[in-house]
Parts: structure tokens; sequence; C-alpha cells
């Protein structure tokens, strides 16, 4: 590990002049290296620094991807339901006119009965919705038996 001859040493261990010049050259180079290292690690902070900018980034560069697929979502809902909204306006405008036009050709006498019917049905709601459950049950027996024959 140590390349030093030990004070006190033989001759035979004593290093050459041209090893001791390599020696010198290569020290500073690993001494360098060495305060680097030490730096490094007694310099959390920078690291901690540097982690926190690419955690930002990344961050930024995510949030950024989301905007542009949630701006194409949004414009792909609006180009599809322009069209829906176009239709459902012309229908609520043909029934509109389907239901005037009905109101127009109806008789008055029919039209009073069909008031008091629904005022009617308005105070009893209750027997109302109880006849017409049992209404769908009958038919809905009815239907089962007739399938299991």
């Amino acid at each position: 590990m140590n390349d030093r001859p030990r004070p006190g040493a033989p001759a035979s261990e004593m290093l050459a002049p041209a090893e001791l010049c390599e020696n010198v050259e290569r020290t500073p180079d690993e001494l360098g290296r060495t305060v680097e290292a030490l730096a490094a690690k007694a310099q959390p902070s920078e690291k901690t620094a540097v982690m926190k900018q690419q955690t930002a980034e990344k961050a930024s560069l995510i949030a950024d991807q989301f905007r542009e697929k949630a701006g194409r979502a949004a414009k792909l809902v609006r180009d599809t339901t322009d069209p829906v909204l176009e239709t459902t306006a012309q229908v609520w405008d043909g029934a509109t006119r389907a239901g005037q036009y009905a109101a127009d050709k109806t008789p008055d006498p029919l039209l009073e009965t069909a008031g008091r019917a629904a005022t009617v049905a308005r105070r009893n709601r209750t027997p109302l919705l109880v006849a017409g459950a049992v209404i769908i049950t009958l038919v809905l027996v009815r239907r089962s038996r007739g399938r299991r024959r």
C-alpha cells in the first residue's frame, strides 16, 4: 500500500530516482481525486439541490404532457358533442312544434278532460303508482308463464 521505504531501511528497499519521480507526479493527482471525493461527501446539499432541480424538471415535463393530453381530450369532446348538441336542438324544436300542433288541433272538451285527469293523478299519486306496479307485475307474470309452456 505504501511505496515509501521505512526510515532506516536497507538500501535495497530504497526507490530508484525514476520511481521516485513517478511517485511525486502521481501523488498530486491521487490527492486531488481524494479531496474531490471528500468534498462531494461533505457537501450533500449540492447533491440535494441537483436532485431537486432534476425532479422539478421532470415534474414540469410531466405536467406539460398532462396539459397537452387534457387539451387534446377536451378538443375531442368538443368536436364530438357539437354535432350531438345540434341534433338534439333540432329534435327538441321538432318535438315542440309537434306538441304545439297537437295542442292546436285537439278539441277543447278533450283538453279540459285531459287537464282534469292530470289534476286527479297529481292529487292521488300513491294509488296511481301502486296500480301501475300491479299491472306491470301481472304482465310480467303472464309473460313468464307463457314461456314455460
